[in-house]
């Protein structure tokens, strides 16, 4: 049971990647746009003659600045379709239509509840918010993350559901939308009724967090480092960048939860003088560890190499700790001594909760879109001004860390001969390791190539030639279109056999008539065939 619950959770975890992904784009536009639009920065730096207002580039940086805010103010439609996508299991872009109308349905449901009840003005103050247009609950990303979820379940129970022939037409993938919405007027209702109260839960939640101070936030940074060998770091800190749990505040008189939101709403404000350090401090605690730490790490792994193997690990960490430090992609490095030396990532862990503390100490208030590199400390400390950011404790606190990381691992790595790289067997390749490294030594090397059971699958594919002949694969309401590479390897006749009433060939297309259960015969299709 706990096995499977793990699994479950690793995959939402990995469904949360994709809309998460799109934020280091939005949060570049929004940070390259905010600060050249910012006339303190272009005064301090005396760009207000060719960036001021009035000017060309002045009206592309509040274009930049638009195009960025507009994806962080309609976050939670894009977990709602990104998560769907992430748990669906085959036919995604169904499910990614399905998670939008679905999403839909629930909030209008919820606003037409809001207006039978005498209105916004009559809920609780905060309580509502305008969604996409639609005045509904204030649910941020965890609206979105539940229709997600259920939308992903539903498509995943009932995409090759084959109903009655009078009702086939609606079966398969067309099923998956219709079953969502009737779902999803009803979620919409129950919403209304129970989502004040989970609300006041998460708030408590929150201010319990924010109360708790620096050891908080140092049980937090350990926590996001502890989990990521599982691959939960997401589940774990989405929460306190997208809701209330990371904390709620005013900016530009509305009400923002999340603190992630917070940080990029107080960015997009003209005036603010300082940003918001119990919101940044869920993030802040990334630079010093990405920018300073790990490549002391990667300095420390590379001076314990033997001598004749330092010039093939110098060319594999510098390009590690390079890409930690711009991008803040870590996992080269944290994968390598997690797999060699598991100790090391122990400590690893406290000197990231250490790290986040100590910039909660130093009120450094530096966002982030997705990891601490150079990159958002530049757009989002740097260029924001030390006043607004005390951005500059970063790099004090981060030279500290640069030589405690360099002279503990060279010592702990010395000390109980820990087998870094360059420091392997003989025969043994010189190599950084990665998730899947990890994954293969736990679980051991899987059993592949069951035998798969779709006859009929298999005996289409068959017929049209195999895999390597086809280039396409999609169906109309009766019709599997295909393109094929080579139409004379397609055999009618074992086509007509599977079950299909007509075969037609033009050029390299051809359709194959199945009627209305064809939606279920091209999703049986796809899976056998990427099981192949």
């Amino acid at each position: 049971m706990k096995d499977k619950i793990f699994a479950v959770l690793q995959r939402i975890g990995r469904s949360f990647m994709l809309p998460i992904a799109i934020l280091p784009v939005a949060g570049l536009f929004l940070g390259i746009g905010g600060s050249f639009t910012n006339q303190t920065m272009l005064e301090a730096y005396n760009l207000t003659g060719i960036m001021g207002p009035g000017t060309i580039l002045n009206d592309f940086f509040a274009i930049l600045n638009s195009a960025g805010g507009v994806v962080f103010d309609n976050l939670p439609i894009i977990f709602a379709m990104g998560v769907a996508i992430g748990m669906a299991k085959a036919e995604k872009e169904v499910a990614a239509l399905s998670g939008a109308i679905a999403f839909f349905i629930m909030h209008s449901s919820i606003s037409a509840l809001i207006k039978i009840n005498g209105g916004p003005e009559q809920m609780l103050a905060g309580s509502t918010a305008s969604v996409l247009g639609i005045t509904s609950l204030q649910m941020g990303v965890f609206g979105g993350i539940i229709v997600g979820l259920g939308v992903a379940a539903l498509h995943n129970r009932f995409y090759k559901i084959e109903l009655p022939q009078v009702l086939s037409f609606f079966g398969g993938t067309r099923f998956v939308p219709i079953i969502s919405s009737i779902v999803y007027l009803f979620v919409g209702i129950l919403m209304f009724f129970i989502w004040p109260t989970v609300q006041a839960g998460i708030n408590k939640v929150g201010a319990l967090v924010i109360s708790s101070g620096y050891a908080g936030t140092f049980v937090y940074g350990f926590m996001e480092r502890a989990l990521i060998p599982f691959g939960l770091h997401h589940v774990f800190y989405l929460p306190f960048w997208q809701t209330a749990v990371g904390g709620t505040a005013m900016v530009n008189g509305v009400l923002v939860e999340g603190a992630q939101n917070i940080f990029f709403a107080e960015l997009a404000t003209p005036g603010i003088q300082q940003f918001n350090v119990e919101a940044t401090r869920f993030m802040a605690g990334k630079f010093p560890l990405m920018i300073f730490g790990l490549p002391g790490a990667a300095l420390a792994m590379y001076k314990c190499a033997k001598p004749e193997k330092r010039k093939v690990v110098a060319s594999l960490l510098v390009s590690a700790a390079l890409t930690c430090m711009i991008t803040g992609i870590t996992e080269p490095l944290e994968f390598t001594f997690l797999f060699v030396a598991p100790i090391l990532y122990v400590i690893h862990c406290v000197f990231a909760g250490l790290a986040y503390m100590f910039m909660h100490i130093f009120k450094v208030g530096v966002g982030m879109t997705f990891s601490g590199g150079l990159i958002d400390m530049t757009l989002f400390g740097i260029l924001q001004g030390n006043a607004k950011t005390n951005w500059i404790n970063i790099v004090f606190v981060g030279i500290v860390y640069f030589i405690v990381y360099y002279f503990l691992f060279s010592f702990l790595i010395k000390k109980f001969n820990f087998k870094t790289p360059g420091r392997e067997d003989e025969d043994t390749e010189v190599k950084l390791y990665t998730r899947a490294d990890l994954n293969a030594r736990k679980d051991g090397e899987k059993a592949s190539g069951e035998s798969n059971k779709d006859e009929l699958s298999a005996m289409i594919l068959d017929a049209l030639g195999g895999k390597e002949n086809l280039s396409d694969v999609d169906c109309c309401a009766t019709r599997l279109r295909i393109t094929v590479k080579d139409p004379d390897k397609v055999n009618e006749a074992m086509l007509k056999a599977s079950g299909a009433s007509g075969v037609i060939k033009k050029g390299q297309g051809v359709q194959v008539i199945y009627g209305p259960k064809v939606t279920v015969i091209k999703s049986n299709l796809e899976t056998y065939m990427n099981s192949l």
